[in-house]
């Protein structure tokens, strides 16, 4: 048996990219994309399309260990540079719509990013965050037909050198594609989200975006040709892989640009949508829609961050959607926690079956190994439910490692483990349970806020002396950041809440800006001067819901 080896026969790199070539053969005359009144697209169609942009891009002089970054939301466009700039050869990095300026420039100054697509809504922020670089990305302006104002490209800025298509049209539709050369090749690059000071650039590979697309579709129990609603914006760790996955199974792609409860019933009935992702924050806007009606058809909906409450989870099952639950990190590419379900648990009362279905799970068919450990051992917990410890992890889909951040990396990889620092609790059955996010990240519309970053602005505040930023409920968002400030003694006027909100809210992207500030003599502390965080979240849980404006 010793001469029975890898070959070029048997062995050719994995990479999702082959899935819409597929697609276009097999699924050729069915719809893949449908945007708006007027946009709709067949797979062979679609496949024609990127075959031409990662063309273009290849003319351009994009080719492989180039970064070339999208700006967008989940438009056709958004959808075709998902396929597009990997089959140029280069590396994807979807930005998140809702950065400022000032983090777009941070982020595309640490990948030196070539090339920025922008979608016309979000033109503004794009240069104003190339004006801040020495050597900023060329950019590529991208209309929207269907929205008002979204389609003049005639005043568009002359920073824009290009135009999407521009691009689709002068393309070679005949074009090979980029193949990569190993499966170990950079594929993507997607940013943890509050990383203004220290940005932590994730890169996946082919094979590791491969094997979580293929299990995603598996462990969800996705068909062929599902109709799939993307309410999950697709910067977000690309989408949960599923831009990838939904070709391989010939599904319809409606595109959605901004979260709206009463147009998305709208879709679901008129295209007959079967799945949908999102975060707690999209179930509860959904079963809390006045304009809601029971659903003519079952819709999954498969959701992950902080656990749905239970009320929720009751309130949207009533409404006809069918929901999973699960875990991922940027660092996954994906969900490789479900809570699989087990048909016993049908039996069970509406509340319990609620907090079982509120548990993060058990790893997918297609990972290896999950499992909580000892910090300070490095050894497996008890698994009662109780003793908690680190998530740890294993599998294919793991991350190459942080961007130009060995350190960081070795701290994540090592062991042979992903340590996610997150705490956490394996259950009798099994079954993970998150206790805890040991890196302070506040989890708000499906949005990570590092508090870190929060509490650093909140000190360049003169009139702040001690400033501690934790999660506090809320009815829409799941969760936001809530700030407990201690002020300098001494001053002659000291600021208001609404005044250290504005100040923030000058100072970092929208959603991170705490929507309380509550003032204190002093922060609780240890016997060694740290602050005691634990004690700060009760008191925010105390405080309830907060039931503020949506940002």
């Amino acid at each position: 048996m010793e001469e029975m080896k890898p070959c070029t026969a048997n062995s050719p790199p994995l990479t999702p990219l082959g899935f819409l070539e597929r697609a276009a053969t097999v699924y050729g005359d069915c719809t893949s994309i449908v945007y708006g009144t007027n946009t709709m697209y067949t797979w062979r169609e679609t496949n024609l399309r990127c075959l031409r942009v990662a063309s273009s891009l290849s003319s351009l002089g994009i080719g492989r260990s180039d970064v070339v970054s999208v700006l967008s939301p989940n438009t056709p466009a958004m959808y075709e540079l998902q396929f597009a700039v990997p089959m140029a050869g280069a590396i994807l990095n979807n930005l998140n719509t809702r950065l400022d300026a000032r983090t777009v420039s941070v982020l595309l100054r640490h990948c030196g990013s070539k090339l920025l697509f922008v979608d016309v809504f979000s033109s503004e922020i794009a240069v104003e965050a190339a004006a801040m670089m020495s050597d900023p990305p060329v950019l590529v302006f991208v209309a929207d037909k269907e929205e008002e104002g979204g389609a003049d490209v005639a005043d568009r800025s002359k920073s824009f050198r290009y135009t999407y298509d521009e691009l689709v049209e002068r393309g070679d539709p005949s074009f090979k594609w980029i193949r990569p050369e190993s499966e170990w090749d950079p594929v993507v690059l997607n940013y943890t989200s509050g990383t203004t000071s220290a940005p932590k650039g994730v890169v996946h590979c082919h094979r590791g975006i491969f094997v979580m697309s293929i299990d995603s579709l598996i462990d969800w129990t996705v068909p062929k040709n599902p109709v799939y609603l993307w309410t999950l914006p697709i910067f977000h760790a690309n989408g949960w892989s599923y831009p990838w996955g939904i070709a391989a199974v010939g599904g319809t792609n409606v595109c959605l640009r901004k979260f709206d409860a009463p147009l998305i019933y709208r879709l679901i009935s008129d295209h007959g949508v079967t799945h949908m992702c999102g975060a707690p924050v999209v179930l509860n806007m959904l079963s809390a829609s006045q304009d809601s009606q029971p659903l003519k058809h079952p819709v999954n909906i498969l959701t992950a961050g902080a656990p749905p409450p239970a009320a929720v989870l009751l309130r949207a099952e009533s409404k006809g959607f069918k929901i999973s639950h699960g875990y991922g990190l940027t660092e996954t590419a994906g969900l490789n926690v479900s809570c699989a379900w087990k048909p016993q648990w049908n039996r069970l009362p509406a509340s319990e079956r609620a907090r079982l279905k509120a548990r993060q799970g058990v790893r997918t068919v297609g990972f290896t190994e999950i499992d909580v450990v000892d910090p300070g051992t490095g050894l497996s917990v008890e698994r009662n439910g109780e003793t908690v410890g680190e998530i740890v992890m294993r599998g294919s889909s793991i991350m190459l490692g942080y961007l130009k951040d060995p350190v960081g990396t070795e701290k994540a990889l090592k062991n042979g483990w992903f340590f996610t620092g997150d705490v956490g609790v394996i259950h009798s059955d099994g079954y993970l349970e998150i206790k805890d996010r040991s890196k302070d990240i506040i989890i708000t519309g499906g949005e990570n806020v590092s508090s870190v970053e929060v509490e650093a602005v909140l000190y360049t505040n003169p009139a702040v002396n001690e400033v501690a930023v934790v999660a506090r409920p809320d009815e829409f968002w799941g969760e936001t950041p809530c700030a407990f400030v201690s002020l300098k003694p001494g001053l002659t006027r000291k600021p208001t809440e609404g005044e250290l909100i504005e100040y923030c809210r000058k100072k970092m992207p929208r959603y991170m800006v705490p929507k309380t500030v509550s003032f204190r003599d002093e922060l609780p502390k240890t016997s060694t001067g740290k602050v005691m965080k634990f004690v700060l979240r009760d008191i925010a849980k105390k405080m309830g819901s907060t039931r503020l404006s949506r940002m």
